[in-house]
């Protein structure tokens, strides 16, 4: 299996559906593009949590539900995390807003 940006997008959206209590017919994809992760903790690092320390390649994907927006991100082998609100790094070289 190789997840694409598509496949993984899919598996975000059934998660955040189920996280929110949105319908997924009423989850909004408002970005979904591939990038580059600093390290192994896909620009959402957990405090007391070690991390490989090498370029990452993967996907960044936002999804409103109603009023929030959820930010995912994800490895390119498709493990993804919900990325608390404020512990979000950027993906390496600012691809993306």
């Amino acid at each position: 299996m190789n997840p694409t940006l598509e496949s993984v997008t899919v598996a975000v959206l059934a998660d955040a559906a189920q996280r929110s209590g949105v319908d997924r017919e009423s989850l909004e994809v408002e970005s979904a593009q591939a990038v580059t992760w600093a390290d192994g903790s896909l620009g959402c690092p957990q405090p007391g949590m070690s991390y490989t320390m090498a370029l990452v390649p993967g996907y960044w994907i936002k999804v409103r539900a109603g009023e929030q927006v959820l930010d995912y991100h994800a490895s390119q082998r498709g493990y993804f995390v919900l990325c608390p609100a404020g512990m979000a790094q950027h993906p390496v070289g600012d691809q993306a807003m």
